[in-house]
């Protein structure tokens, strides 16, 4: 499992939400670089962005493909896409990220 996880339930539907592209990043605007992309499994999870090594402490970032996603499935939505920004300190812990999702709206908050 790398240190980076990420976990999407579709709200509208009670379940969760396979399929759905994800883009992560570190750094923030102009400066931010691509780490690694994945696509939700059946479990709506993405496990594997990257190997096992310890990421720098910095900014990161998580750019979910919401609307795709929804349109994919004949579901009109507000949100093109889910950007969710966080902070890695320095050390190596595991960071999981969680994103609740309904085509009107959507929460997260820092898993386990």
């Amino acid at each position: 499992m790398s240190q980076i996880t990420t976990h999407i339930l579709d709200l509208s539907l009670g379940m969760p939400a396979r399929g759905v592209a994800a883009i992560l990043y570190r750094g923030t605007g102009a400066d931010r670089t691509e780490l690694g992309q994945g696509v939700t499994d059946t479990d709506g999870r993405i496990s594997r962005w990257l190997g096992d090594e310890t990421l720098p402490g910095g900014t990161y970032s998580i750019i979910f493909a919401s609307g795709r996603y929804f349109a994919d499935r004949g579901v009109d939505t507000f949100y093109p896409h889910v950007e969710i920004v966080f902070g890695v300190a320095e050390g190596g812990a595991h960071y999981h990220v969680p994103l609740l999702l309904s085509p009107w709206g959507y929460s997260t908050y820092r898993g386990s």
